[in-house]
């Protein structure tokens, strides 16, 4: 797991951008045990940034009793996450170009949408289950 991509993640998550230490200990944790997919997903986003130092290029800040992320940190969490986007379109749809405007180009977009497709899934296993048992 990338700790700095984990931290520009949790910060961007918590209203107004600010964790205090003990927000941030707990949320990590929750990360650190989530699975290899948040491993790689970190990894996969910092590979994007190969010399991403979050306090020495002001992407986040550091304030009394906590962090904060900065909009320079905002920009290139978006950075990082567009260009995943941009990769996962192209080898779904190769010839389908998504407008810029769309829904779908923006990430909270997209992972929304593949949230709701997982949920649709699990839904489906579930009542398969129960015809199944009875």
């Amino acid at each position: 797991m990338n700790f700095q991509v984990t931290v520009l993640k949790i910060l961007v998550s918590h209203p107004d951008g600010f964790a205090v230490m003990a927000d941030l200990k707990r949320d990590m944790a929750i990360l650190a045990t989530s699975g290899r997919d948040w491993a790689d997903r970190t990894k996969r986003l910092a590979a994007r940034v190969p010399k991403l130092d979050i306090f020495s290029q002001g992407l986040v800040e550091r304030l009394n009793g906590g962090w904060r992320i900065t909009e320079k940190g905002r920009s290139v969490l978006e950075f990082m996450e567009a260009r995943s986007i941009e990769r996962m379109t192209e080898s779904v749809a190769p010839a389908v170009e998504l407008p810029g405007s769309s829904p779908a180009a923006t990430p909270l977009a997209a992972r929304r949408s593949g949230r709701s497709q997982r949920l649709q899934r699990r839904r489906a296993a579930r009542e398969r289950a129960r015809a199944k048992a009875c």
